[in-house]
């Protein structure tokens, strides 16, 4: 069926559904099985409830379905990625067609990054209006049954939920109707999905006109309090963020203020400005939308995107606050889901471009420090899969080493870690450096390494003992501390900890002598594991019950 696999390679691929009878006649069914998300939704700390100001980003490209719609990759060259995750709560994909479900790559790489994902429900122009007469005008028993199919659709997909975005003008029955919809909804939707939320777009008012407000007031109120979080339109100025916070109370953080990186209409800032309008919302403790940094893309064009986009977020970042991981395992290639070759074991296996953003890996920071640390994805060697993680940056005279934060962490430290790492320094003198990890810990209670006669600073730092060979039973999981290759050194460490919890996980980049000179390096990353003991040594569970359909023989 033309929905579910591509007419011209019968490929699978992620779809959507026109107008209202589609809708309603949404089955699960065996052909979308490719559509359903295969990684839950990641833990994180703080959680996304709680009372911080919150980052969405609303992805809306070329009218979605692109090259994203291929499940199972394509052989795309220069494909637009979105990696910089641990900065951002949640991610809306959104299209104009009625019911916008997010193509499965997003919600799988989203999800292996701690980032919920929405889909759309739309209505605009006259057809808009007529589907909300047919469904909202209708009572009841009309509307419940459309709340009850979205929720449906979002636990089936498993995705995380809605941005509502009625974009017509509504007839009294019908607005009457809308905040008990939006209700229903937003009950059905929680209890399907864990953690599932509904978002309003700014839009209707309650007398049913089609009025952009740019805040929240008394006109869409009751809309706000239908749901999870309203996401406002995007020609806001000051004084409309000033009464947003006095009328939101205690949930300025679920409203979500619009900011349109393409800057069109009245802004305070779009583009490489976008800054300036995150600086003035987070001044009144309010969440943001980011709406289409596709712009990176599509504007300054597909050559030097990986740059542009880190240039652009690398200007947001104070403004952004992270997400830290809070389970371990923690393994990472650094891939972005794409890549001009393919890479295994530090070796070219297939060159040719592909494009998967399922399989994209646990992305880390992208730290920035002007003139001495510049944080960036490598295509052009990789340990594993499209790319690495480059760190380019300076020592500066009389300074022995530089500490890179790759990882944010905040969970229990268990008894005893193992790490590796693999890396490939680059440049004209590669000897001159050497490379390390350091754990820091907050104390719980005391944080002891190891033996307990050592009472270090409260706020431990940790280099962990470097292992020449992997201790026996776990020879072949970390064949790491054996297997450098094509230039890349592989390193393997244990650490002990008791009674601390993890806090961060950075790369120590260390002059072999001293000097007064400022000395730059280069270097790969290739991959990073941090494995809790205790699990490394249960065997995995067998898979069973594997069957195989659909088969075509060629």
């Amino acid at each position: 069926p033309a929905r579910y696999f591509d007419t011209k390679t019968t490929e699978p691929i992620s779809f959507f559904l026109s107008g209202l009878e589609e809708l309603l006649s949404w089955q699960p069914n065996s052909n979308d099985e490719f559509n359903v998300s295969a990684v839950p939704l990641a833990k994180r700390q703080p959680p996304l409830q709680s009372r911080r100001p919150r980052t969405l980003v609303c992805h809306d490209m070329r009218g979605g379905y692109l090259e994203d719609r291929f499940i199972q990759g394509s052989a795309t060259r220069n494909p637009y990625v979105f990696y910089h995750w641990r900065y951002i709560d949640i991610f809306v994909y959104f299209s104009h067609h009625t019911v916008t479900i997010p193509p499965v790559v997003w919600t799988n790489a989203a999800h292996r990054n701690s980032v919920p994902v929405l889909g759309t429900f739309i209505t605009e122009w006259t057809d808009g209006e007529k589907l909300c007469e047919a469904f909202l005008a209708g009572g009841e028993e009309a509307y419940g049954a459309v709340a009850e199919q979205l929720a449906r659709i979002a636990q089936h997909y498993r995705f995380d939920g809605w941005l509502v975005n009625i974009e017509n003008k509504l007839s009294a029955a019908a607005v009457g109707n809308l905040p008990l919809f939006l209700r229903d909804l937003t009950a059905r939707v929680h209890s399907a999905v864990p953690g599932g939320l509904v978002i309003w777009y700014d839009s209707v008012l309650k007398d049913g006109t089609l009025r952009w407000q740019n805040e929240l007031n008394d006109e869409n109120r009751m809309f706000f309090d239908a749901c999870d979080g309203l996401f406002t339109n995007y020609n806001w100025k000051e004084e409309q963020l000033e009464r947003t916070q006095r009328l939101a109370g205690p949930r300025q953080n679920d409203v979500y203020v619009g900011v349109d990186v393409f800057a069109r209409g009245d802004v305070i800032g779009g583009g490489f400005d976008t800054n300036k309008s995150l600086r003035l919302i987070r001044q009144y403790g309010l969440s943001t939308a980011i709406f289409a940094p596709g712009w990176v893309y599509e504007h300054l064009g597909k050559e030097n995107f990986l740059q542009n986009e880190n240039r652009f977020w690398g200007s947001l970042a104070e403004y952004l606050p992270t997400h830290s991981i809070c389970t371990l395992p923690l393994t990472t290639s650094f891939s972005l889901g794409m890549g001009n070759t393919t890479f295994l074991d530090g070796k070219d296996e297939e060159s040719g471009p592909w494009y998967d953003l399922s399989a994209q890996d646990i992305q880390p920071l992208y730290p920035e420090q002007q003139g001495t640390l510049n944080t960036s994805c490598c295509l052009q060697d990789a340990w594993c899969g499209g790319s690495s993680l480059q760190l380019q940056g300076t020592i500066p005279p009389g300074e022995e080493r530089v500490a890179v934060r790759l990882f944010s962490l905040q969970m229990p430290a268990p008894p005893k870690l193992f790490v590796t790492l693999l890396y490939k320094l680059e440049g004209p003198q590669p000897d001159d450096f050497t490379v390390a990890l350091e754990v820091t810990t907050w104390d719980s209670g005391i944080c002891l390494e190891g033996n307990p006669t050592s009472l270090p600073e409260p706020n431990g730092r940790y280099h962990p003992r470097f292992l020449p060979a992997p201790p026996p039973g776990l020879a072949k999981l970390l064949a790491a501390c054996h297997r450098g290759s094509h230039g890349w050194t592989s390193r393997c460490y244990e650490l002990e900890l008791q009674d601390c919890s993890l806090r961060d996980l950075s790369l120590i980049v260390s002059r072999q002598q001293p000097s007064l000179q400022e000395t730059s390096f280069t270097c790969l990353l290739g991959e990073v594991r941090v494995l809790d003991t205790a699990s490394v040594a249960a065997s995995p569970a067998q898979v069973q019950g594997v069957t195989a359909s659909q088969l075509w023989w060629q």
